[in-house]
């Protein structure tokens, strides 16, 4: 297969640099399995072109605390229960 369009850009597309990311100027890509017998792969090592390094997706944010959550986190921090918060609100009203 032979390329003639010029501005390609390439990035490993995982870790283990097995497959390419080619890039096109008009934001098109495709992913190359990096092995010899792929004519797209042995193109891109006779090019001269180099890819870019992988980067890996950062990690989704955490779901946001629910209050539920958050309450039960923050009586943890005080070493009570919510069962030890009830008990200690109905005595006080007791009073």
């Amino acid at each position: 297969m032979t390329f003639s369009s010029p501005g390609y850009t390439y990035e490993w597309a995982d870790a283990e640099n097995n497959c390419l990311r080619r890039n096109d100027p008009d934001g098109g890509f495709a992913y190359i399995p990096a092995c010899e017998d792929n004519g797209d792969y042995a193109w891109f090592l006779s090019s001269g072109a180099e890819a870019a390094p992988y980067v890996a997706s950062p990690e989704p944010e955490a779901e946001p605390e629910t209050t539920s959550e958050k309450v039960d986190r923050l009586l943890e921090d005080y070493g009570l229960s919510r069962e030890e918060m009830r008990a200690a609100l109905d005595a006080k009203d007791g009073e």
